[in-house]
Parts: structure tokens; C-alpha cells; sequence
């Protein structure tokens, strides 16, 4: 057995009595575990957060998104969309015509996002987290219908049993005549039945209204004109392969973007957040290790003797360093591993009976997501030898220095 490490577990074990030193290492391993835990368990929620932003965006939003780089919209014909389906890993492709209409029902009226999509849209798992109340339909030809965001539709106090009353959809043109006095010159009007709603974010329930595309592209006069272009992948398909092949396809008049990329305001903020927050607890565990920093100072000046003895029978500095920074090593590494187990226990039972509520009864997970990941265990880790090495580098040291002559 190395003898550093020997003695350090000698004097990390000893019974012998209980004094204030002793009593300072109990204090330094709780400090370090109750750290380690928070540590662990806080990045295991900013982890599940992100992932339930991801999942609540992806009911919505498609994996790929093709829009134009400058501009609105722009023009398709069949030919060109079908090379864009026959590009391997391209499963399913979304036409879509995009843009704000004033909505009104029964009287009530705002503005709103008007979303036409071709009739594959809902094939694709669509609205597979949140909420869903109504029919999965977005009408016929004849008949169009509407998939409305439950804001839109708590706002309008739309009444989805009453099939007596549409929802009027009007859109300005420009007029004919400069001079005109007809109010209907100025704008479009169509309308469709409300049969559903729709909750997943506050962002989309509060703004989206879905509609067919042949409804919306007639309503805004579109043609052959779209916003945008949405991408489902073939199953095993790699996004990023799929996602390089489109820009090489499309060139740079075209922009595709992934999940993350139409949405990477606010996942960057969950992962700054995340971030600084890993930053604050790690400063408070290094203020909790000063601790193990006083308690190998203490049993420095108490085992003077015993170094003296040790270096008077030919230990060199180097060994007297090594007990003691291997002695602060056994006090992180114990605490460490005992938060490190505590967060992990806790982190299951929060996932698997969800002991912490939210406290809101219309959010779409009663209980904080919280998702595990191993490299926050090992950046945990990392962080707690860090601030070990650097609380005992200084009273190991200090022990090293001991004067054999005044000692022994």
C-alpha cells in the first residue's frame, strides 16, 4: 500500500477521540454532500426543462424547417418540391402559408397567426404532448376547418358545440381604387368552423389558428407561393445528414433550420441559466470545502510531532504534502459520493413519483421534469477534486514545513 496514503487513511479513520478537529471533518463531508447533491439535482431540473421545451416545441414545429433567406415566401412548383421528398431521409414534406388575419367569432375579434398546412400535417404526431380537446380534422373542400390555440380560443370564447357559428378570417388587399368607398375592397373574408383546440405553449395558444393550405393560400392569394417548407424525417434518418444534404440542395437562397435552431432564443437561456447556476453552486461548495481547508490546518498543528518523527526518519516534504492532500481527498471524495448518491436517489423518486408538484393545474406536467445525465456527474465531480485540491494545497504545505529540530 502506498504509505501516503497509509497514513492519511489512518488518521482520516481514527476513533481515538472525538475533538474539535474531528468534529470540523464531519462538518466538511456534509458540507461537500449536501453541495454535490444541490449541484446534481439542480442541473438534473434545468436538463429536464430543456427537454420538455424541446418535446412541447417538436409537437408544434417540425424537425426541419425551410424557409427563404431574404423575404417572405417564395415561389414552388411540383417539380422542385419533389426533389426536395426524393432526398434520402426526407419522410414527409409540409407545405405551409403563414401570416397575421383578423379573427373574429360571434363578434369578438383579434389578431391573430393564421397557419395553413397541406393535409399530411397532422399525420406526423402533431399536438402529441400538451393538450388536445376535439376533432383531429382539418375539414374539406367544401367544408374547412380549424385547429384553434386554447388562448385564441378563450379569447373569441369560441363555443365548439355550436356549429351555428363560424369563424370569420379576414385578411387586407390592396384596393382597386384609391377612391373607393366600399370597405370590402380592403380586405379578404372567408370562413371556417372551429372543431378544436390546441395547448402547448403559451407562445402558439395564445397566436395560432391551423387551417387547410388550400383555404388560406385562396385567402391570401399565394398561388404557388409559400412560407415555409416542413420537414419530417424517415425513421432512423440522421437529422444533421438530412439537414446538410437541403442546404446543398436548396444553395443559400434557403435557410434549414433544426428544432434547436427555430427556437435557440430560449434554449440558449435554459442552458445559460444552467450554466451560471452550475457557476454559483460550485463557488458555494468551494465556500463549504473551506472547512476541509481548517481541518487539515488544525490536524497539521496537531500531528507536528508525528511529521517531525516522520521527517527525522528520512520522509521527505514531498510525502508530508501527499499525506495531507490525500487526507482532504478522503474527506471530498466521501462527501462527494454520498451527495452524488443522494442527488441521484432523489432525482428517481422525482421522476418516478414526481414529489415535487408544480403547483399549476393547467400545466402540462403536473410534477418538475427533471432528466439525469452522466456528464453532470463528471463536471460535479471535476468541480468537488478542483476545490479539494485547492483547499489542501495550502496546509499540506504548511505541514511540510515543519521543523524536525523544535519538534522532536
Amino acid at each position: 500500500m502506498n504509505l501516503s496514503f497509509f497514513i492519511a487513511s489512518r488518521y482520516f479513520r481514527s476513533k481515538k477521540k472525538r475533538n474539535f478537529i474531528t468534529v470540523l471533518s464531519i462538518i466538511s463531508v456534509v458540507g461537500v454532500a449536501v453541495g454535490t447533491m444541490a449541484l446534481v439535482i439542480v442541473m438534473s431540473v434545468f436538463n429536464g426543462l430543456e427537454d420538455l421545451i424541446r418535446g412541447l416545441f417538436a409537437s408544434f414545429d417540425a424537425e426541419l424547417k425551410i424557409e427563404v433567406a431574404q423575404g417572405k415566401s417564395f415561389e414552388t412548383s411540383e417539380e422542385w418540391l419533389d426533389s426536395i421528398r426524393n432526398i434520402e431521409g426526407v419522410a414527409v414534406l409540409t407545405e405551409v402559408i403563414e401570416d397575421n388575419a383578423l379573427l373574429d367569432y360571434n363578434g369578438n375579434q383579434m389578431v391573430g397567426t393564421i397557419k395553413g398546412v397541406s393535409d399530411n400535417f397532422l399525420d406526423q404526431e402533431r399536438f402529441s404532448k400538451g393538450y388536445f380537446w376535439g376533432d383531429t380534422t382539418l375539414g374539406t373542400e367544401l367544408n374547412p376547418a380549424a385547429i384553434l390555440g386554447r388562448g385564441v380560443g378563450f379569447f373569441l370564447s369560441v363555443n365548439l358545440d355550436n356549429v351555428n357559428v363560424p369563424l370569420r378570417v379576414y385578411y387586407p388587399k390592396a384596393p382597386r381604387s384609391a377612391a373607393s368607398l366600399d370597405p370590402s375592397q380592403y380586405y379578404e373574408s372567408a370562413m371556417l368552423d372551429p372543431v378544436a383546440y390546441f395547448s402547448i405553449e403559451r407562445q402558439f395558444d395564445d397566436e395560432y389558428v391551423i387551417a387547410p393550405l388550400h383555404f388560406v393560400r385562396d385567402l391570401l392569394r399565394y398561388g404557388n407561393r409559400r412560407t415555409s417548407l416542413e420537414v419530417k424525417m424517415a425513421e432512423g434518418a440522421s437529422i444533421n445528414e438530412v439537414q446538410k444534404k437541403l442546404i446543398a440542395h436548396l444553395g443559400d437562397a434557403y435557410t434549414v433550420k433544426n428544432a434547436d435552431e427555430q427556437h435557440a432564443g430560449i434554449i440558449r437561456t435554459v442552458q445559460m441559466e444552467k450554466l451560471f447556476t452550475f457557476l454559483t453552486l460550485t463557488f458555494i461548495l468551494a465556500i463549504a470545502s473551506f472547512n476541509i481547508f481548517f481541518s487539515l490546518s488544525m490536524l497539521a498543528i496537531e500531528k507536528k510531532k508525528d511529521i517531525a518523527v516522520l521527517k527525522a526518519m528520512g520522509a521527505p516534504e514531498k510525502l508530508i504534502r501527499w499525506i495531507f492532500l490525500k487526507q482532504g481527498a478522503m474527506i471530498a471524495f466521501s462527501g462527494a459520493i454520498i451527495g452524488l448518491v443522494l442527488g441521484y436517489l432523489v432525482c428517481w423518486l422525482q421522476q418516478a413519483y414526481g414529489l415535487v408538484s408544480l403547483g399549476i393545474s393547467s400545466a402540462v406536467v403536473d410534477a418538475y421534469p427533471v432528466k439525469m445525465a452522466w456528464s453532470d456527474f463528471i463536471w460535479v465531480s471535476i468541480a468537488v477534486i478542483a476545490i479539494t485540491l485547492l483547499a489542501s494545497s495550502r496546509p499540506a504545505y504548511i505541514a511540510s514545513q515543519v521543523d524536525t529540530v523544535k519538534e522532536v
